[in-house]
Formats: C-alpha cells, structure tokens, sequence
C-alpha cells in the first residue's frame, strides 16, 4: 500500500500552518510535508512532529522571495551567493527536523540571463547542494514544474530533470516527480515510472485538471497507486492538492487507498 504524507502547504489551510500538525495526526497521517519551514524556529517545529508523532519526509531550499513571485533562484547568475547561504540554511533545519531530502526548485528563468548562464548556473548550484547535503547524508532532489501553472519555469520535463541529473553527477541527486505537473506537461506517467523508478526519490499528487483531490480528474489514480505498489516504489507519496472543500471532507479517497484514516 502506498505510504502517504499531508502536504501542510496545501492541506489543512484553514489554520495556521502550526496547527496543522495536530490535524494531520488526528486525520491518520504519519508524516508531513511542506514547502518551506524558514518563518519559525525549528525547535518548534520538531516539538510538533514529537508530539504528535509525525515524520517529516520533505521540505524545500530557500527559493527567494515567494511573495514578491520567486519561485526558486537556483538557475540565476545574480543570485548564487544568496542560493549557497540559502543551502546552509536549509541543511541547519534538516537537521533539527531529522529529514532526509530537500528540494531544490529551479526557478524562474530572469529575463536578463542567457541560456547558457541560466544552465551552467543551474548546474554550478547543484553539484555545490549536492556535495554540501551529501556530506551530511541528505539527499537532494530537482522537481519539474508545468509552466501553465508558473509561466518561464526553467525545469518542465523528467527528461530535463533526468538530463541535469547526468551532467550534476552526484549519486544523491534524484528527481521529485509530481504526477499533477507531469500529467500538464508530458502525460506518460506509468511508463515514466516504469522507466525511471530508480532516479525518483519522492512522488507528489493532485487531480488534473483542478488541483483537487485524486480520484476527482482525468487520471486513474487509483491505477497509477497499484502501479507503483508493482514497481516496489517504497518512498512517500505527498498530497500537495487543493481540497475542493474542507480537508477533511476529502479524505475519502484514502479510505479506498487503504489509508486508516480518521475522519468520516
């Protein structure tokens, strides 16, 4: 059966982001996941996961300035003094939350920057993450993003994703693959699991089109879940969806995943 984690960033956001711990546990969630953990302490933080005995399975690098429309800096010429201080911060929270794998996201491409800066900047960034997180046994995984959703996103594709991989070098760099903006940019999900399982450390899913609940799009989730159960995938699954309602409304979906959810 698959193992799933509650995205905090999407799920539960009728309350504040430190009370959605308590309400992934009282759900039946096990671990959590969230965007970025860099507005509080993280010693409060990992007292939340303890108590309410959760395990965190992801959270991302810095990535600039997400309210004035950053969406990562890794592949920016101007900015990888900032990406490398951005690194060590990271790595100081993971290690107070105990996670073992931060993602990186690429970024928009600047208006000002060639193709090849962009690339040899986003290359440059992830072998120096790569080396830091590997030297304190973190993994570091690279997402493609459809860019329906985020217009100019450097990284779209797995191919791209899997390309980069190759080029880094480094054997703890893997890819996040999200089903939501696979399905928006490439389809060929099954096959791509099939295909490259090995490379993907971390899944992530929502419904296509929406952003909702599984079960509530165009794909056969369903299908998708007993596919990776075939492949031995052993990682976390991450609900990073919008819930058509309340959360706790659509947790149905899980029921029939098998999850032991606790809500009706």
């Amino acid at each position: 059966m698959p193992r799933f984690a509650a995205n905090l960033t999407m799920l539960f956001t009728e309350v504040p982001f430190m009370d959605r711990f308590a309400r992934a546990a009282a759900s039946g969630f096990t671990a959590v996941e969230f965007q970025f953990p860099y507005a509080f302490e993280a010693t409060a933080i990992r007292a939340l996961l303890d108590r309410h005995h959760l395990q965190l399975v992801l959270h991302n690098l810095p990535a600039g300035d997400w309210d004035a429309g950053d969406r990562g800096i890794a592949c920016d010429p101007q900015r990888v003094d900032e990406f490398r201080t951005g690194v060590s911060r990271a790595l100081s929270y993971a290690r107070v939350l105990g996670v073992a794998q931060l993602n990186c996201l690429a970024g928009i491409r600047p208006a000002d920057a060639t193709e090849a800066g962009m690339r040899q900047t986003l290359v440059d960034n992830l072998r120096f993450a790569a080396d830091t997180l590997k030297d304190a046994g973190l993994r570091l995984l690279i997402e493609p993003i459809n860019t329906y959703d985020i217009p100019g996103f450097y990284l779209s594709r797995t191919d791209q994703a899997l390309e980069l991989i190759d080029v880094v070098g480094a054997d703890n760099l893997f890819v996040q693959y999200d089903i939501y903006h696979a399905q928006r940019s490439e389809g060929e999900i099954c096959t791509t699991l099939s295909r490259h399982l090995a490379r993907i450390a971390h899944i992530q899913i929502a419904a296509n089109p929406g952003r909702h609940e599984p079960g509530s799009g165009e794909l056969n989730d369903a299908f998708v879940f007993a596919h990776l159960d075939q492949l031995g995938y052993d990682g976390w699954i991450g609900c990073e969806y919008k819930p058509a309602a309340s959360t706790e409304a659509g947790l149905g979906w899980l029921r029939t995943m098998g999850h032991p959810i606790a809500v009706p």
